[in-house]
């Protein structure tokens, strides 16, 4: 059976694997001061440009947002996303277990808009009530976005710009980052995230690592004694060398944009494929994940042959669903795939 369900159904890239394999009886120091996550951090500042950066690994996603936004907030602060942020949506809540509420904005296909974002700032600052009220503390949004959507410079200096001028920190997560900067025309690059965010993180788990995701902080800001509080969360790594392993070899060589590319290529194929065959599509998504619209019977016979991601009911007898290409997809089974539909 064929799965484009996601694009971390395998495990990891071989050259990882690999790696893991020739570094297994080097003896290190535990808790990520290993010389081969130093070796990391390093190359990540290199490709961010940002000497400066403070760089901490985490195993996964929702544990590093729910981290990232806990440290960084007061007590009565909570972080404002587009409704569809995955904080908001498809993180069971994680956010607000640790204390803080997602404010949400409107989403337009995955993004916010900064001239709402302003607005909503404006008003809750204009309310003579808002002592009593969960005080916006963060920006946080998505790129790319849960819709595959990416924000251009453009975008994200105006977000930015709202921002610092509330004096609030903008944390972008970057799970699928890699994607977004292997899309077509895009004008966002990773010196350009760590140039107009304060906080960001590299995703590894959705772009080739079997696990892991590197949290940068841009501007000398990491919250103090940010280990101790990692561990608090129950998410410092004893054998931190685990993920910084995978990220010393997905930043050398170039692989980690290697392998977005080649899944974001695939996508762009099964993208004219269907589009020839007249399908329609929920969105245009310029990366690896493609949301086509399906009748349901078609969808239900499909589900036969093909693993793929419930999106949204477009209407009774229509759903929208996810294909997911990834650094493991290959020309004969999106062939296969196309064949199917």
């Amino acid at each position: 059976m064929l799965t484009f369900e996601s694009d971390y159904v395998e495990g990891a890239h071989p050259e990882i694997l690999q790696r893991l394999i020739e570094t297994n009886l080097v003896q290190v120091s535990g808790y990520g001061s290993d010389c081969f996550t130093e070796s990391a951090k390093e190359k990540i500042r290199k490709a961010c440009d940002c000497p400066q950066a403070q760089i901490t690994m985490i195993a996964g996603g929702t544990q590093t947002n729910q981290l990232v936004i806990d440290t960084m907030l007061e007590s009565f602060e909570g972080v404002v996303t587009a409704s569809t942020g995955h904080i908001a949506t498809h993180e069971a809540g994680a956010v607000e277990f640790s204390g803080h509420k997602c404010l949400t904005i409107p989403s337009h296909e995955g993004k916010m808009k900064a001239e709402e974002l302003k607005d909503y700032l404006d008003t809750f600052f204009g309310d003579g009530n808002h002592e009593h009220m969960v005080f916006p503390g963060m920006v946080y949004i998505t790129h790319p976005t849960e819709y595959g959507t990416i924000y251009t410079k453009k975008e994200l200096k105006e977000i930015s710009d709202v921002c610092h001028a509330y004096d609030l920190p903008l944390y972008l997560d970057g799970a699928r980052m890699g994607y977004g900067l292997a899309a077509e025309n895009t004008d966002v690059d990773l010196k350009t995230i760590a140039e107009l965010t304060d906080v960001f993180y590299i995703g590894g788990t959705k772009v080739g690592a079997l696990i892991g995701e590197a949290v940068v902080f841009t501007k000398n800001n990491q919250p103090s004694h940010f280990v101790t509080r990692v561990k608090q969360h129950g998410a410092l790594l004893a054998k931190g060398r685990l993920i910084g392993i995978q990220f010393d070899v997905l930043f050398t060589d170039n692989l980690y944009f290697r392998i977005a590319e080649h899944a974001v290529s695939l996508a762009m194929k099964l993208k004219k494929a269907l589009k020839d065959k007249g399908y329609r599509f929920l969105l245009e998504s310029p990366t690896n994940q493609q949301f086509v619209i399906l009748e349901n019977s078609q969808m239900e016979e499909l589900k036969k042959h093909v693993g793929f991601s419930f999106w949204e009911k477009v209407d009774d007898d229509h759903t929208a669903v996810r294909f997911a290409t990834s650094w493991a997809t290959t020309e004969e089974n999106l062939e296969k795939l196309i064949s199917l539909l």
